[in-house]
């Protein structure tokens, strides 16, 4: 009777082994993944926090990640980190203002943190950092904006005076003055990254100075540039995303940074069984394809030269060759 009892319950055992195998998803599935994207402002920027956006869309779509967001309106960062850990596997910051992250993955060691545009000061196990080398892209639209001025002044309407918005600006007045020596480079700043009202008083203020093409860096804010690039009949240059959509006829190129993909990435990477990303900072940067400049699709106004464009295209050889060193504010 023993022997019998035994055997049931290896039997028992072997099927429950065999079922669990059966119903265990492959390694590159999403479907068991939560993941929580949780942005230091507000969508419908249609640059930054967008692009994060259609990156986890992506991963929903293509792989069944269970995929929910989260907007700070740029206040409680640290308790909407928690309120996101608590409750997902995976979670995504967008924004340099989550320098919590330091405190609060430790907190919650079986969650994979991503955090977008910033660095943790010392690598933390589960804290993946993503910057991006937007001073390399920043160098070629500075290229476009000079090649395309006629007045021979540029201007930059930055978000704020901070580290991040400035290694554009330094890549952008390398890239202009690589152009033209002569070239001179207006800029100043929003304070915002939400009212473009006073995204369309620093544009206007630059082209009160004689700008005649104006880079926007400053997310929603930049939406006034283009409207008073409408108005006053100059250029403006895109950011983070190819925005020549928005404005066809008065947005030249933009700056791409590619948040969307990188987080794609990353994820994709993760799901796929190879987590060595985490624990390390990852720049993305022109070599890889996660920045450059867009010029729009064919059906829009191409005001840029092909001559400038085969021009830029031989830049970013240089730079990723390392013929070229872009300087950038970062350390």
């Amino acid at each position: 009777m023993k022997k019998l009892i035994a055997i049931v319950l290896a039997l028992t055992i072997l099927a429950g082994m065999f079922a669990g195998c059966a119903k265990k998803k492959p390694a590159e599935s999403g479907e068991d993944v939560t993941l929580a994207l949780v942005v230091a402002g507000t969508f419908g920027d249609r640059s930054f926090y967008d692009s994060s956006k259609e990156g986890v869309d992506r991963l929903a779509k293509d792989l069944g990640v269970k995929v929910t967001t989260i907007e700070c309106n740029n206040e409680n960062h640290e308790p909407q980190m928690r309120n996101a850990a608590d409750k997902n596997q995976i979670v995504v910051c967008v924004g340099w203002e989550f320098y919590d992250i330091e405190t609060v993955a430790p907190d919650y060691p079986d969650v994979k943190f991503i955090w977008i545009d910033n660095a943790t000061s010392e690598p933390i196990d589960n804290v993946l950092n993503i910057t991006y080398a937007q001073n390399e892209g920043s160098f070629l639209a500075g290229y476009v904006a000079a090649a395309m001025s006629e007045s021979g002044v540029i201007g930059a309407v930055g978000g704020e005076d901070s580290d991040t918005i400035n290694d554009f600006i330094v890549g952008y007045k390398q890239g202009a003055k690589y152009f033209n020596p002569d070239i001179r480079v207006e800029t100043n700043y929003t304070g915002t990254y939400d009212d473009a009202a006073i995204g369309k008083e620093c544009a206007i203020a630059l082209h009160d100075k004689g700008a005649d093409v104006i880079f926007q860096i400053a997310s929603a804010a930049g939406s006034g540039v283009f409207e008073a690039a409408k108005e006053y009949g100059f250029y403006a240059i895109g950011v983070d995303s190819d925005q020549k959509y928005i404005a066809p006829e008065q947005i030249i190129c933009s700056m791409k940074k590619e948040v969307g993909q990188s987080i794609y990435t990353a994820v994709s990477e993760y799901l796929g069984g190879d987590g060595s990303k985490w624990g390390t900072t990852w720049v993305a940067d022109l070599s890889a394809g996660y920045v450059g400049v867009g010029y729009g699709d064919d059906t829009m106004t191409q005001q840029v030269p092909d001559e400038v464009k085969k021009q830029v295209e031989d830049l970013a050889k240089k730079i990723v060759s390392g013929e070229i060193t872009v300087d950038s504010t970062r350390k």
